[in-house]
């Protein structure tokens, strides 16, 4: 994938930052240039699962550039043709509503539309603890959009969160490399 430029955005699913990033550094050792962007969220909250600053800084190393985390930095990306292809690791619930639903008020909202008016694909790996509940419609609108794929997910506990979905996100490269072609990596639910 040698030349080719992945908008890597990254919302508040902070349990699963640490398989993202892991999973960014792979595109990277793989011969991907990756563009970081940032919710507002992500960038500003300290969590149990690590500072803001350390993942902003972890990032940015893996990357070689400055994490986007304005709207106004994001806006450019489609105009610019910054993108080949965009990757929302982690999407959470809340994100895909608003993806869903047209509404652009944070830095991934802005970086995936302005990319999706080149036509361009867009990945989404889920990671929400309401996507069998009220997030449901708003991941099955998504399946249903012209240049939106899925990274393939699961139920993460079943048991003690029966509502949770998590995207595995070691099909991330796979998942891209598909949605390059404008193809859904099968099946979809591993």
């Amino acid at each position: 994938m040698n030349g080719l430029t992945v908008g890597y955005a990254m919302c508040g699913s902070f349990c699963t930052i640490e398989r993202s990033l892991r999973e960014m550094k792979r595109l990277v050792d793989a011969g991907w240039s990756i563009l970081p962007i940032m919710s507002e969220n992500m960038y500003n909250t300290d969590t149990r699962f690590g500072k803001a600053e350390d993942i902003i800084r972890q990032t940015e190393e893996i990357c070689g550039r400055k994490v986007i985390h304005t709207i106004a930095a994001a806006e450019p990306i489609g105009p610019k043709g910054m993108t080949d292809i965009m990757l929302v690791a982690p999407c959470t619930g809340n994100t895909a509503a608003k993806l869903a639903s047209a509404v652009t008020d944070t830095p991934v909202t802005m970086a995936v539309k302005s990319h999706l008016r080149q036509s361009k694909p867009v990945v989404i790996a889920i990671s929400t603890n309401d996507a069998l509940g009220s997030s449901a419609q708003n991941i099955g609108k998504l399946m249903n959009t012209r240049h939106i794929y899925f990274v393939p997910f699961s139920q993460d506990s079943p048991e003690k969160k029966p509502n949770s979905l998590v995207a595995h996100f070691e099909l991330i490269p796979s998942t891209l490399e598909n949605a390059l072609a404008e193809k859904q990596i099968q099946p979809i639910l591993a």
